[in-house]
């Protein structure tokens, strides 16, 4: 083996683990990568394609690498830029899919392309305009949500009745009455000579699936794929991407079917966990050594997965052999569980915390507050700017469409045309921001100044990283166009202040500190996860939260929305068998002192028929699965309901007032012989003890 070879094996096989390895010199046939969050998948599947590239396996301009956002696409390129194969394509569906239909349309179909549609919300006013159906922004919202769903699934106006059973009423609608809005709104995009988004990959389809000769020129183009997320596929995304191969199997997947958190949108991981059925050739490695989070916070993502109860054969699959990750950093600290009298003492105890943290050291970019709904964010930007913290709130304005970041595009691109040679680029980049407000020290306090500098200071660091991975030849041209690509692609750089962001959004991110907040019932999982799979899912996304964190995790939850109110919430399902016996309770906003509350652990609620753990509220009630079968006599429950009812007509009031029929099953089932016992019982308080207590027991002893 020459010196060359040697040199090259150590720079892109050097630092891998043997999996990673693994991954890095299966270059030909279809493989597989099972990677667990955290465990480097990223760095495998790019040191993958850099080597096979280097040794000729690939021709960088033939190998098609797939991602799901645009973000993620740029980084790739970056990295494979850094590895010295910048001629790779590294796009998402949507972007390879319109960059063919733009080039083979006029031979394909002829005249010109049709202008693509970039949002749905007008298309579906005018459509429901038209058939006289009367919707406001929210159902807008949700109609535009379920026509993609439908798009992606292959279903039409004329299918969609079939493929949609199940699914409830969008925006307020019945099912009959979404496919008239369905196909009304194909009328207004072919009135308007308008394709959308889902179209872009449709009409591909249609178009490959027609015309051998197009679908010979695109397989000639690409005879390598690479698919990063592959959880997240949907059932049009794997069938044009079953065109592309055309039947061949130079194709690597890779996933987490424990990640998979977009199922309302159509992706599944039946793709991924099917693989192996559909390649028996294919060869599997698994990424579990996790590097991102320290054994604490890794532990706890594993219990969070192992104590999912099975919901049967169906959700079965989604869980698979799941993958239990291995820890590779040293320890840190415990996680932090928080429990809270109301939203706005969470919001100001998480404000608190966070800036003990950065008085301790850690940057406020490192840090990250995250939830379930984006309605949630309020409380804690509040909170945040009370305590003089500076946040970004993904999904807000973006980067490159601020003010002072488009004005440092223009004269970062002036300077490039007359810099002078030898000065090395970040201190370039410093002086020409300088005329913008930039200096090396941040102004102090907060408001519009502030965020103006975070900007600017944003952009230096970019310098500082770029030209230290890129060498001595990555000079202010290079520099300019990587932040035009960039600024296309809005794979913005890291600005100083805290992240708040929903837990969808912060897929594919990690931070030093992780805050995840209102982890109450209702919210984790959320109210209207009412089937044993979206449960799942929002078990699932929890996941996606707790890896998310290096270092620092905190959860929180509140007992009631607003101070003084009614402490009526919860704390999360999810966190039966996760949480301590001690926690900290904090009752008051304001700063107020925490107080110390001493919980007894008693473990999750199981079944005790089948030994499963309980998910529900009015399983844990019973005490058992809602599929097991009761334990009670019947007699003895009609004549409990019969009582109820009697009590409830003396009271005037409805009968789930004196007792709820889980309740009165739960007694039934439990037989209680003393007021001890049947205080035991879930749902009977202190209050209807004293009141019904003596009356159920006579009645038990006598049926």
């Amino acid at each position: 083996m020459t010196g060359d070879t040697l040199s090259l094996e150590d720079r892109l096989l050097g630092g891998l683990d043997d999996e990673q390895r693994a991954v890095a010199t299966t270059l030909q046939g279809p493989l597989c990568v099972l990677a667990g969050a955290g465990t480097g998948k990223t760095r495998a599947i790019t040191h993958r394609i850099a080597y096979g590239v280097h040794t000729g396996v690939y021709q960088p301009q033939r190998l098609l690498a797939v991602t799901f956002t645009s973000r993620a696409a740029a980084e790739m390129r970056s990295r494979l830029r850094d590895l010295g194969a910048g001629g790779v394509q590294a796009r998402t569906f949507h972007a390879a899919a319109l960059r063919q239909l733009q080039y083979f349309w006029p031979q394909a179909v002829g005249g010109q392309l049709p202008g693509l549609l970039e949002h749905k919300a007008q298309a579906i006013a005018e459509a429901a305009r038209r058939l006289r159906i009367t919707v406001d922004r929210a159902a807008i919202r949700d109609l535009a949500s379920e026509l993609e769903w439908a798009k992606v699934s292959m279903l039409t106006p004329s299918t969609y009745l079939e493929g949609a059973t199940g699914r409830g009423e969008p925006g307020g609608l019945q099912p009959a009455t979404v496919v008239r809005l369905f196909q009304a709104y194909e009328d207004v995009k072919i009135d308007r000579n308008l394709i959308d988004f889902e179209d872009v990959l449709l009409i591909t389809v249609g178009i490959l699936q027609e015309d051998p000769k197009v679908a010979a020129d695109v397989r000639e183009q690409y005879r390598h794929f690479v698919v990063d997320e592959y959880q997240d596929v949907s059932p049009l995304q794997q069938r044009l991407l079953a065109l592309w191969l055309g039947g061949r199997e130079e194709l690597c997947v890779v996933g987490d079917a424990s990640q998979t958190i977009y199922s309302f949108t159509g992706a599944t991981s039946a793709h991924l966990l099917d693989f192996a059925k559909h390649h028996p050739a294919a060869t599997v490695v698994k990424l579990v050594r996790d590097y991102r989070s320290t054994p604490e916070v890794v532990a706890l993502a594993n219990r969070l997965l192992a104590a999912r109860r099975s919901a049967g054969p169906a959700a079965d699959r989604l869980w698979a052999e799941p993958l239990s990750l291995v820890a590779q950093r040293p320890g840190g600290p415990e996680p932090e569980f928080v429990e809270c009298g109301d939203d706005e003492a969470e919001a100001t105890t998480v404000a608190r915390r966070i800036a003990e943290l950065i008085a301790s050291g850690t940057e406020p970019k490192d840090v990250a507050v995250l939830f379930r709904t984006n309605g949630q964010s309020e409380a804690f930007e509040q909170a945040l700017s009370a305590a003089g913290i500076g946040y970004q709130l993904r999904g807000g304005e973006r980067f490159f469409n601020r003010r002072e970041v488009r004005d440092a595009l223009l004269t970062l691109r002036s300077a490039a045309r007359a810099q002078p040679a030898g000065v090395p680029l970040g201190q370039s980049v410093r002086d020409v921001l300088s005329s913008l407000g930039y200096s090396d020290a941040a102004p102090s306090g907060s408001g519009a100044t502030r965020e103006r500098w975070e900007s600017l200071s944003a952009l230096v660091s970019l310098a500082d990283e770029l030209s230290g991975s890129r060498g001595d030849d990555f000079g202010m041209p290079e520099f300019v166009l990587e932040l035009h690509e960039r600024s296309t692609a809005q794979h913005a750089p890291a600005v100083q202040g805290v992240t708040l962001a929903s837990l969808h959004a912060a897929k594919g991110l990690e931070w030093d500190a992780v805050f995840l907040v209102g982890l109450s019932e209702g919210l984790v999982p959320i109210s209207f996860a009412d089937t044993p799979a979206t449960v799942d899912e929002e078990r699932r996304l929890l996941y996606v939260g707790i890896t998310r964190a290096r270092h620092f995790l905190h959860l929180s939850w509140s007992l009631s929305r607003t101070p003084g109110g009614r402490a009526h919430r919860r704390p999360s399902r999810f966190l039966d068998g996760l949480r301590p016996g001690t926690m900290r309770t904090t009752t008051a906003p304001g700063g107020g002192a925490s107080t110390r509350r001493r919980r007894e652990y008693q473990g999750p609620a199981t079944c005790r028929v089948c030994g499963t753990v309980l998910d529900t509220g009015a399983e844990r009630k019973l005490g058992r699965c809602a599929n097991c079968p009761p334990t009670y006599d019947e007699s003895t429950f009609e004549s409990l309901r019969a009582w109820r009812l009697e009590r409830a007509r003396e009271a005037d009031v409805p009968a789930f007032v004196v007792f709820t029929d889980a309740t009165l099953t739960a007694i039934a089932e439990a037989k209680p012989e003393s007021l001890a016992d049947l205080a035991k019982v879930a749902g009977v308080g202190k209050a209807k003890l004293e009141r019904y207590g003596d009356a159920v027991l006579e009645l038990l002893r006598g049926a």
